[in-house]
């Protein structure tokens, strides 16, 4: 997984400029599906859908920092079931349940609460990537250990990320510290291979060398995510011919829906709708996706040399995009395109999957559907009940399985300054994506329209047609497809389908008999227990 990578960054999506010839490697080794969706376009809840397999309304961690309930079924409980380990390399930005965990009298250090603190997962080695530090302190408190390898190099700080891995060096001498836009085609100031790509890839490389026969490693990087730079020779690889016109129209501004409007005017994309940053930006984007792809291909040649290429698949993802400046914004959070689509890349190494190598899929898919497919691949039966995702396979066994006919995205902005500016009470500030190959509805809590885009016939999205009558027939169909998902079971995780059937009549055969006129309602044998001769008279003492 690699963080904020946007789905058209890379050379098999087409890119005119960026060539990456690794993630291209996996792809023509196995199929990438062109309509992955995330499930929220935010860190947090996007990664908790992808490790649940649930929608973000069913865990219930719908952003950064609100915790995974204690009980979360997650894809360690499922693997570990069936004899398989689930480790983390890298990245999770989640935050445990503590106050579940002390409910519960679950200790960090026991073996249960540190996997309920790492989201099910065992931990290899775990950093979040952000280690930002301000008048108030850290962001995270927690150790990194990758500023703990720094340390151990001996980089003259306590937080070397800060100080080296994400800042650059000025023409006066001076810190230019990568938080800054305008130093985003200065190189860090770190030797590539001490840089935090290269050192995950040694981390993950340490863990295959080590595994057994059976594990999933969810190897998560941190980048591309801001802060964008990136140190040499990656930070000059590309220039500002290398950065296209952003993907924006004046339409958009004209009555444009009011958390669409509130977004356009907020600081990130304010930053991005100067073209100066993004000729700066972007060229540091593209050198981060490209250090990646050839820090896959370590990973790739690893594999291959070692052997373990027969026997591993390999799946290419992200947990959201980026817009760069696209319709006015910057970072994510909504759902255009470029920000809720995502690459998903999947190489199955099995002589089942020949048949599709090298192949696309524009199937509808969603990353809860992942967990599905690594419970199937690990040879379980997926518990339909708990994980509301849907196995790949089939589609890479080149198979045509009956499929889902819209995807669904969330996203809950209650936290944000863009809630406070409209006004809206945290429970109202959530909004709703359903979109079905063609149309794309995006619902918002709270009082407000709808917004609505014709993707056939307006493939860049800046025509939001709700703004009008006219179109009350695909808004009809959308909103019932949200209504028919709303209406999913999807908090009845303790008893699955079979358990239900195994579940009817037991209790006749346990001799609970309610309602029987005479007893010839139901057979013979339910009822001998309760037929005979009486065993004594009590009735005259």
């Amino acid at each position: 997984m690699y963080d904020q990578l946007r789905f058209d960054y890379l050379s098999c999506a087409g890119h005119p400029h960026l060539q990456t010839p690794n993630f291209d490697r996996v792809a023509a080794r196995g199929v990438r599906f062109t309509q992955a969706y995330v499930q929220s376009p935010v860190c947090g809840a996007s990664r908790m859908s992808f490790y649940t397999g649930r929608y973000a309304s069913s865990h219930g961690a719908q952003w950064n920092g609100f915790p995974l309930r204690v009980g979360e079924q997650t894809l360690g409980d499922h693997l570990r079931g069936l004899g398989m380990d689930c480790w983390l390399i890298g990245k999770t930005h989640m935050k445990a349940d503590e106050e579940g965990m002390r409910r519960l009298g679950l200790s960090a250090d026991s073996l249960i609460g540190a996997r309920q603190s790492e989201c099910g997962f065992d931990a290899w080695v775990r950093d979040d990537g952000l280690w930002a530090e301000g008048p108030d302190g850290q962001y995270d408190a927690k150790r990194s250990p990758y500023n703990e390898y720094l340390k151990s190099c001996g980089y003259p700080s306590e937080n070397p990320w800060a100080h080296f891995a994400n800042a650059g060096i000025d023409d006066e001498g001076n810190m230019a510290s990568g938080w800054m836009l305008a130093n985003a085609d200065k190189p860090a100031n770190i030797p590539e291979q001490d840089s935090e790509t290269p050192w995950l890839t040694r981390k993950a490389i340490e863990f295959m060398d080590q595994a057994g026969d059976s594990w999933c490693a969810h190897v998560s990087y941190i980048k591309p995510h801001w802060p964008y730079i990136v140190p040499a020779p990656y930070h000059d690889m590309y220039g500002p011919e290398h950065v296209p016109e952003a993907v924006r129209d004046e339409v958009e501004r004209d009555n444009a829906h009011p958390v669409f409007g509130a977004y356009m005017n907020n600081k990130i994309a304010q930053a991005f709708q100067q073209d100066e940053a993004r000729k700066k930006v972007i060229p540091a984007y593209m050198g981060l996706i490209k250090q990646c792809d050839d820090q896959l291909g370590v990973l790739l040649d690893y594999l291959d040399e070692t052997g373990k290429a027969e026997d591993t698949m390999i799946v290419l993802t992200s947990d959201h995009g980026d817009y760069l400046g696209d319709h006015w914004l910057g970072e994510k959070d909504l759902f255009h395109e470029p920000s809720v689509k995502v690459p998903m890349i999947v190489m199955d190494p099995r002589a089942s999957a020949d048949a599709t190598r090298g192949s696309t899929c524009d199937a509808l898919v969603e990353s809860i559907d992942l967990a599905a497919t690594f419970v199937e691949s690990a040879g379980g039966d997926i518990p339909d009940h708990i994980i509301e995702g849907r196995s790949l396979l089939p589609w890479l066994r080149g198979e045509s399985p009956v499929w889902r006919d819209y995807v669904i995205s969330e996203y809950d902005y209650s936290v944000t300054p863009v809630a406070v500016k409209l006004g809206l009470e945290p429970r109202d500030a959530r909004l709703f994506m359903v979109f079905d190959g063609r149309y794309k509805l995006m619902h918002a809590e709270g009082g407000f329209r709808p917004m609505l885009f014709d993707l056939q016939e307006d493939p860049e999205e800046f025509h939001d047609l709700a703004k009008r009558p006219g179109h009350e027939e695909p808004i009809a169909r959308l909103y019932e497809y949200l209504a028919s998902w709303g209406r999913r079971l999807s908090q009845r995780v303790t008893r699955s389908e079979n358990d239900i059937r195994s579940m009817r009549g037991r209790s006749l055969r346990k001799g609970i008999l309610p309602f029987l006129v005479d007893g010839s309602e139901v057979p013979e044998e339910l009822t001998s227990f309760y037929r005979g001769k009486a065993k004594h008279d009590y009735r005259e003492t």
